[in-house]
């Protein structure tokens, strides 16, 4: 009965680790993956920290400059307020790699961060 209970555990923990697993992308795919989970690593050309705006929204963009970004990283205050320095500055022009899900807004694919753990400077 322990064989049974311990395969059984075994086989449905190996069943979630291949589903967390997340596929790495380039920046430039990114459109081209709406609606899915991946990594994308790239460097940020361009950010900005909306200091005045609702939610104090800081965008980080990746593969080229705004407004031709290939990725836009979006991270809402109460998250920034988590990493505990200032995106913006930190890492400009430094390649990092973000994982989530991509969604579009206004026809760009962005990933809205909701953890810090999902962004890490290379």
């Amino acid at each position: 009965m322990f064989k049974y209970y311990f395969l059984l555990t075994l086989g449905l923990s190996a069943g979630i680790v291949a589903s967390a697993q997340v596929k790495t992308i380039p920046a430039a795919d990114a459109a081209k993956h709406a609606g899915d989970s991946v990594t994308i690593c790239d460097k940020v050309y361009s950010a900005r920290w909306l200091e005045n705006a609702k939610n104090q929204p800081t965008f980080l963009n990746l593969g080229e400059a705004y407004p031709n970004q290939l990725l836009t990283i979006v991270i809402w205050e109460d998250v920034r307020q988590r990493l505990g320095y200032k995106p913006e500055e930190k890492l400009l022009d430094k390649k990092v790699c973000v994982t989530g899900k991509i969604e579009e807004f206004r026809g760009k694919p962005q990933i809205v961060l909701h953890q810090p753990a999902q962004l890490k400077e290379e």
